[in-house]
């Protein structure tokens, strides 16, 4: 059986996900005391339920004491047979505050000492211990629900099968740098297509720059890098157990040099036999 645990903040797309990971077929139970894990995961693992595919989430209005212990009780059930991750949604708090300020949702810990902001802040700090333990980590704050689902399919999906779901995701630095990325290159020092005057209105998915990219040869010293370096490691990532790795590659504007690059390593991996999602996070 492969269960998949939601977490997350108020307000930062939980609910969208396990809507989602319903659709694609999951038994879905919605904020189950995290103690009673174990206990569940035992019992939906029996086979006369007939049950491959299973979805639960946990928030912050679980039992304080169980959050506290969750690494102890997570432990205890990877021990078991049951194939289990986590994903973790998040928020800027300001874009959190922004969302239950539009809808008029009461937060759920907020009380006649806890205002909004505080309850947003404490909630962080509740759900640290599986937010540190989590295979899978997605800042939602640019995001639109439909975004959002896309996003969770493709990357759920990619781990149905065999293998690591790897995503390269380009973005520009004067932006800055995606918190959910677990390793981050900066292709600035490479040279950029920003000054040719007929190639700054085109982006790296496009002939005139690949090719002028293709031809420097500081860009493919880099790709070289990184290329290999990702080969020697991602089996090491994979045998221990990690489900996503997100690699981000800047450059200043994430227009031409990251694109390229992103596309770039994406067919080699996919090439490679790797289920591999490519984003680029100011295209969109």
């Amino acid at each position: 059986m492969k269960l998949i645990i939601v977490s997350g903040r108020s307000g930062s797309g939980k609910t969208t996900c396990l809507h989602l990971l319903e659709d694609l077929e999951y038994y879905c139970v919605d904020n189950i005391p995290a103690s009673l894990l174990p206990a569940l995961a035992k019992r939906l693992s029996d086979d006369s339920l007939h049950l491959a595919r299973v979805a639960v989430s946990i928030d912050a209005r679980n039992i304080p004491e169980d959050l506290f212990k969750f690494p102890q009780i997570y432990e205890a059930l990877r021990a078991t047979a049951v194939d289990t991750q986590i994903i973790f949604l998040d928020a800027e708090d300001n874009i959190l505050i922004k969302r239950f300020s539009e809808t008029r949702r009461k937060h759920p810990l907020s009380n006649n000492q806890l205002g909004l902001l505080e309850a947003v802040a404490h909630e962080k700090q509740l759900l640290e211990p599986i937010a540190g333990l989590a295979d899978l980590n997605i800042n939602t704050s640019g995001f639109s629900i439909h975004q959002l689902r896309d996003v969770i399919k493709s990357r759920v999906a990619g781990t149905d099968g065999n293998g690591m779901a790897l995503q390269f995701q380009s973005f520009g630095f004067k932006y800055g740098v995606p918190v959910d990325a677990d390793m981050v290159y900066d292709a600035r020092c490479l040279p950029n297509p920003h000054w040719i005057e007929n190639l700054r209105p085109l982006s790296g998915l496009e002939k005139p720059v690949i090719h002028y990219l293709d031809s420097q040869p500081e860009v493919e010293e880099m790709f070289s890098d990184i290329r290999d370096y990702l080969a020697r490691w991602l089996p090491r990532f994979q045998s221990s157990n990690r489900r996503y790795i997100t690699v981000a590659i800047g450059c200043t504007g994430g227009q031409h040099r990251s694109v390229f690059l992103c596309e770039k390593l994406g067919k080699h991996f996919q090439a490679c036999g790797y289920n591999v999602q490519v984003r680029h996070k100011e295209l969109v």
